[in-house]
C-alpha cells in the first residue's frame, strides 16, 4: 500500500500497490506539459482518503479521459485514461517515498498517436 498526496496535502489517496511494475511518461498534449511519470492500477485499487472536494476535473478533446488536480496547489494527482477508463493512472511524483529522478526503465506511451484517434 502506498500513499499519494498533492503538494499542499489537501488531497490524499491510498494505492493498493507494493511495487511499481511499469512506470511511464506520455507525449500527448496534456502529459507533455505536466511532465509527470505515471503508473496505473485498477480503479478499485485507488481510493481518495482526503480532499475529494478539493479535486477539480479537467477534460478535453473527446471528453472521455478524466484528469484530476488539486484546486488549491494545482498538482495533477491522477486520471482515468480513455483507452481504459477502468484503470487509474497516478502521478508517481506524488508518492513521497519514491524519487522519480532515480527511476530506471521509464517507458513511453505514445499518446500523441493515440490508437483511438486513428480512423
Amino acid at each position: 500500500m502506498k500513499e499519494l498526496s498533492c503538494h499542499c496535502e489537501e488531497v490524499k489517496a491510498e494505492i493498493n500497490v507494493d511495487n511499481l511494475q511499469k512506470v511511464l511518461r506520455c507525449n500527448c498534449s496534456i502529459c507533455k506539459r505536466k511532465g509527470a511519470i505515471m503508473s496505473m492500477v485498477r480503479n478499485e485499487d485507488f481510493k481518495i482518503i482526503k480532499g475529494k472536494e478539493q479535486l477539480k476535473l479537467y477534460q478535453f478533446k473527446t471528453n472521455v479521459a478524466k484528469h484530476y488536480f488539486c484546486s488549491n496547489c494545482g498538482i495533477y494527482t491522477h486520471h482515468h485514461p480513455r483507452i481504459n477508463p477502468s484503470m487509474t493512472a497516478f502521478n508517481v511524483g506524488c508518492i513521497d517515498e519514491i524519487d522519480t529522478f532515480k527511476l530506471e526503465n521509464v517507458g513511453m506511451a505514445d499518446g500523441y498517436n493515440h490508437p483511438l484517434d486513428k480512423k
